[in-house]
């Protein structure tokens, strides 16, 4: 049973992600430190923190669009992996399982919106 957001695994499961990009920016070049540093950190941070927000918001259709904003982040945050990874800012061997757990967040959140919407009968939002 849930009781706060931070039952739910899409919140467990994004720390990981956050806590390692915390951990490899600081050898990122001094001068990416207002750029490509700070942007990967965003990225990483909103994740958790839309999550966050749209299960507080106590309204499915919120909660959604929240989940929708997180994951778009995730897709942020990957390109911005493998950015840095072809910058040679992170190496292979810590930006692959970085990107595995990102894409498995990402997994588990459009499984928890399609599984909302499923319940609360959403129109899904078709794309051009």
């Amino acid at each position: 049973m849930l009781r706060t957001y931070r039952d739910l695994v899409a919140w467990q499961k994004s720390f990981d992600p956050c806590t390692t990009v915390y951990g490899l920016t600081p050898g990122f070049p001094p001068e990416e430190r207002f750029g490509l540093t700070a942007q990967i950190r965003r990225s990483a941070v909103s994740v958790r923190s839309n999550i966050a927000e749209g299960y507080g918001r106590g309204m499915t259709r919120d909660y959604v669009r929240f989940l929708r904003t997180a994951k778009g982040s995730l897709c942020e945050l990957e390109t911005q992996i493998l950015l840095a990874k072809a910058l040679g800012f992170i190496a292979q061997a810590a930006g692959t399982p970085l990107l595995d757990r990102i894409r498995g967040v990402s997994r588990i959140l459009a499984a928890l919106v399609a599984s909302l919407e499923r319940k609360a009968e959403l129109p899904e939002v078709t794309r051009a």
